[in-house]
């Protein structure tokens, strides 16, 4: 991924840009939605970071957590647990991309009003904690002191401050994700046991087989995932030395010629139910290069405005005469494809004067 982003360093400690992260198997509602079906997403993201200090963080806390886990359930139990409570976070997260829903401080706690590229670890080590929540609750008094201060209620301030890091950092942690991961680990808890002494073959022998299912599903999700890679073509330290007069100038140009693809093919399918642009506009846009937190903001908007009005169009007869609810439906997409272009217009205005200037 760092090779992908063009070796720079500073985007081991920023974020990796949208198409890197998206080629690598990041989270996005659109991808996984028609008419692209990429259901391995469910499963990939929890595999990726958006940058080193996000995986040196969520690989300090496995090493912290997952031996507790690991010793009280076996290795088996512990690799379905991190990949189930994992893809229970990433469908938390998915389900929870409303738009629709008000912008107020509990809203912008669990949902997310923009489809953006999703990863980490964070809802299966959530799954672990809550494992270890149920586990000291539920086998209270089987545990020897120390351990009931360490697990059970003894968590639940672990369990707090995160969720209340979650809501002072809103909209840029994925709280749903969490708490996807953190229910589906305390479920688990409650319905399987730990490992003890003389267990029988036969269970032992079916948590193995589910261990391998498991890991085949990881395996095969991200064959998929590199089936269809698109790797975006980001500026290397080679051609960064012939762009040398000013590489912002490129990367700017290569955005709006994406966009502009994109707009072309919304208008399209909106005027002529034309959707034979389509794919081919959503794959630039995808690879388009990363410019700021708004250009990224806006080509998400724009995609998935894209992809609903082509999936609409595919999928739907021409209207009849009294077809009154699929013409407002059609006016609703348009009047957000207007309102958006209100948005970007101002913004390309602005950022032209910023990387057409002279390089900094």
């Amino acid at each position: 991924m760092w090779q992908s982003s063009g070796l720079s360093w500073h985007t081991l400690w920023e974020v990796f840009p949208e198409p890197v992260l998206l080629a690598y198997g990041a989270k996005q509602n659109v991808l996984i939605n028609a008419p692209y079906h990429q259901w391995w997403r469910f499963v990939t993201p929890m595999f990726v970071h958006v940058n080193l200090i996000h995986l040196l963080v969520n690989m300090y806390s496995l090493w912290i957590v997952g031996p507790y886990v690991e010793k009280l359930y076996g290795s088996a139990k512990f690799i379905v647990f991190w990949v189930v409570t994992g893809i229970a976070g990433v469908v938390a997260s998915y389900l929870t991309v409303r738009p629709d829903i008000p912008a107020g401080a509990i809203g912008r706690f669990l949902f997310k009003n923009q489809d953006v590229a999703s990863a980490g670890a964070s809802g299966a080590l959530f799954g672990l904690v809550g494992v270890l929540f149920v586990f000291g609750i539920k086998f209270r008094r089987e545990l020897p002191e120390g351990f009931k201060r360490a697990f059970g209620t003894g968590m639940l301030p672990i369990i707090m401050i995160n969720l209340f890091i979650g809501y002072l950092g809103r909209g840029l942690i994925d709280n749903a994700a969490h708490l996807g991961g953190l229910v589906s680990g305390a479920g688990l808890a409650l319905v399987v046991q730990y490992r003890r002494p003389g267990e029988r073959l036969s269970v032992a022998a079916t948590w193995r087989v589910m261990q391998v299912a498991a890991l085949a599903l990881v395996v095969l999700s991200f064959f998929k995932a590199v089936q269809h890679m698109d790797i975006p073509q980001v500026a290397t330290p080679a051609t960064q030395m012939e762009q040398v007069d000013n590489p912002r100038r490129e990367i700017f140009v290569n955005y709006v010629k994406s966009m502009t693809q994109a707009q072309e093919a919304l208008s399209e399918v909106i005027h002529d139910k034309d959707v034979s642009h389509v794919d081919q506009a959503a794959r630039n846009l995808q690879a388009a290069p990363s410019l700021d937190s708004k250009a990224d903001e806006l080509r998400s908007r724009l995609l998935v405005l894209l992809m609903r009005e082509s999936t609409a169009s595919a999928s739907s007869p021409s209207p009849e005469p009294g077809q009154k609810a699929a013409r407002n439906t059609e006016q609703d997409l348009i009047k957000e494809f207007e309102l958006w272009r209100r948005e970007y217009e101002p913004w390309l205005k602005g950022a032209a004067r910023i990387y057409n200037g002279p390089a900094q």
